[in-house]
């Protein structure tokens, strides 16, 4: 064996190491120290990579503050600790006591307007304004030709809802007198604009009593027209003009035109 060939076979023999057993078996060797200009050569990749992740998450971050508004959900909101604000802010809304205490069973207290009162104001608003002929004239020319109880009861019954005006003596506004004054006036008969002096006319009894007589209530201070039935056509009060009730208090009855 050649000085050269001693030197590789020794050299090739020290990768292996011996065993008890005298088998060959390779020697563990430790990793090469890499060299300066090695090292040198791959630090430029590694000043490379900070860039490369600032190139990536700086325009991230721009495009994120960039989102248009219409890009948030209704449930980032729910859940936002600004929507628990508002929620709170809502939940302390002051309501006035008088509104507060104002509930649905307040509307039975009012009344419904029943037919028979839109009737009566309806009626009151066309004959506010009436000009037709008044007492004086209705004398001077009676469309009837004389006393009838019946007629008088037609005519009395066509001012039902008319206006009540203290001293009024027309369809625009009747007080009681002035209203059986007007409607007897129609057949002739001339009554004084007075429920006491009308009062004082001929008094007949009760049980004689026909529709057409005049009742007197209130103690002579106040008179209507019987309908017959105890029931009476009066110009009664501001409120509800002239109205069908029933005669109350002590009354009495009196017939015109005997």
């Amino acid at each position: 064996m050649g000085p050269f060939e001693s030197a590789a076979w020794r050299g090739s023999l020290s990768l292996f190491s011996s065993s008890t057993e005298g088998r060959l078996t390779p020697r563990a060797t430790e990793p090469e120290t890499p060299s300066a200009s090695a090292t040198a050569f791959r630090r430029p990749r590694l000043r490379a990579l900070p860039l490369l992740v600032m190139g990536i998450a700086v325009p991230s971050i721009f495009a994120t503050v960039a989102l248009p508004a219409y890009a948030y959900r209704s449930t980032d909101v729910e859940t936002s600790e600004f929507a628990v604000t508002l929620s709170a802010a809502a939940q302390n809304v002051e309501v006035d006591a008088a509104v507060e205490g104002a509930t649905a069973g307040d509307r039975d207290t009012y009344d419904a307007t029943s037919a028979a009162e839109m009737a009566r104001i309806a009626q009151a608003a066309r004959l506010a304004s009436y000009g037709g002929p008044s007492v004086r004239d209705l004398l001077a020319n009676p469309p009837y030709p004389g006393y009838d109880p019946a007629t008088i009861v037609s005519i009395a019954m066509q001012y039902l809802g008319s206006p009540y005006v203290y001293g009024g003596a027309s369809p625009a506004g009747f007080d009681c007198s002035g209203f059986t004054q007007f409607v007897f006036a129609h057949v002739g008969i001339s009554l004084p604009h007075s429920s006491s002096a009308q009062g004082r006319m001929t008094a007949i009894a009760p049980e004689a009593a026909m529709a057409g007589d005049l009742v007197l209530t209130d103690g002579g201070g106040h008179v209507g027209i019987y309908l017959g039935d105890g029931t009476m056509i009066h110009a009664s009060t501001p409120s509800t003009g002239v109205k069908i009730s029933k005669p109350w208090g002590s009354y009495w009855f009196v017939r015109v035109g005997i």
